[in-house]
C-alpha cells in the first residue's frame, strides 16, 4: 500500500467516515488475489472446554471380553472412549470442547476424525416456530426464549450473521479433522455459493474435491421458473492425503 492510500485512510478515519471496501481489502490483504470479507467477520474462534454430562445412557449388553471389561460396565454402558456418543447442545460449544478438552487426546490416539457431515440451515430468515395438527386440532409451536436468542444471533443481520455463524464452526471442524479426513457440507440453492467461498477460504480451494448434486423425484413445480429439484453437497478434504473408498452397487432400473 502506497503513502497516498495510507494518508487517505487516515483522513477518512479521523473524519469518522466509512472506509470503502477496496481500502479495507488493501488494509488486510496479503499476497492473496482474493480476500473474503463480510460485516462482522472475525478470525478468532471460541476456545473453551466444557464437561459433557450424561443425561441418559442406554446400551445393548455386550459379551464379556478383556476389551469390553475395560470399556463397559456389567450392564453394557460405556465407561470411557469417544465413539458412539450423541451430544446435545450448541454445536459451537461442543466443537470447541472437543477441540480443547481432554477428549481430544482420545480422538487423536485413534487416528483423529476422518469424516464430518453437516446439514446446516438453508434459508436465511427461517424461524423455529411451526404449526402441528393433533387429533384434528391445530396447535402452534412458538419459539422459546433460547430459540429467539439463537434466531437473533444467527439471522439478526441477514447473510452476514449466517456467514459468521458458519465460518466459526467450519474453522473448528477444520481444526478437529484428521489430515486424511474429509468434510461433506449439505446445502441448497440459497447458500451453496456462499458456503463454497467460505470452504475455499478455510480448507483451501485446492482441497475442493467435488460437488454432489442430489436430485429430487418430486416437487419443484413452478409457473414462473424452472423447478428447484436438487440439493448440493460440497466435498472438501483436509489435505491431499484424504481417504476415499468407492463402493459400486448395482442398481435395478424401473
Amino acid at each position: 500500500m502506497n503513502d497516498a492510500y495510507k494518508n487517505k485512510i487516515i483522513e477518512l478515519i479521523k473524519a469518522g467516515e466509512k472506509l470503502p471496501k477496496e481500502f479495507i481489502y488493501k488494509l488486510f490483504a496479503d499476497e492473496e488475489d482474493v480476500f473474503l470479507f463480510w460485516n462482522g467477520r472475525k478470525e478468532d474462534v471460541t476456545n473453551i472446554a466444557l464437561p459433557f454430562h450424561s443425561i441418559e445412557h442406554i446400551d445393548e449388553p455386550r459379551k464379556e471380553t478383556s476389551q469390553t471389561l475395560e470399556l463397559f460396565d456389567t450392564r453394557g454402558r460405556q465407561l470411557k472412549g469417544w465413539t458412539n456418543k450423541l451430544i446435545w447442545g450448541d454445536n459451537k460449544l461442543i466443537l470447541s470442547s472437543l477441540a480443547n478438552g481432554p477428549i481430544r487426546d482420545e480422538i487423536e490416539k485413534e487416528g483423529g476424525i476422518k469424516l464430518i457431515y453437516i446439514d446446516p440451515p438453508f434459508a436465511v430468515g427461517a424461524d423455529f416456530g411451526f404449526e402441528i395438527e393433533i387429533g384434528g386440532e391445530k396447535a402452534e409451536k412458538k419459539q422459546s426464549i433460547i430459540e429467539e436468542i439463537a434466531y437473533r444471533d444467527t439471522w439478526g443481520k441477514g447473510i452476514s450473521s449466517y456467514l459468521s455463524m458458519m465460518y466459526e464452526r467450519l474453522k473448528l471442524m477444520h481444526n478437529l479433522l484428521a489430515e486424511d479426513g474429509s468434510i461433506y457440507v449439505h446445502c441448497d440453492w440459497r447458500m451453496t455459493s456462499y458456503l463454497r467461498l467460505i470452504l475455499n477460504d478455510i480448507f483451501n480451494e485446492s482441497n475442493f474435491i467435488n460437488e454432489i448434486v442430489w436430485c429430487y423425484s418430486i416437487g419443484g413445480k413452478g409457473n414462473t421458473r424452472y423447478g428447484r429439484k436438487h440439493d448440493n453437497i460440497l466435498f472438501y478434504s483436509k489435505s491431499n492425503k484424504y481417504i476415499f473408498k468407492f463402493s459400486k452397487k448395482s442398481r435395478q432400473s424401473d
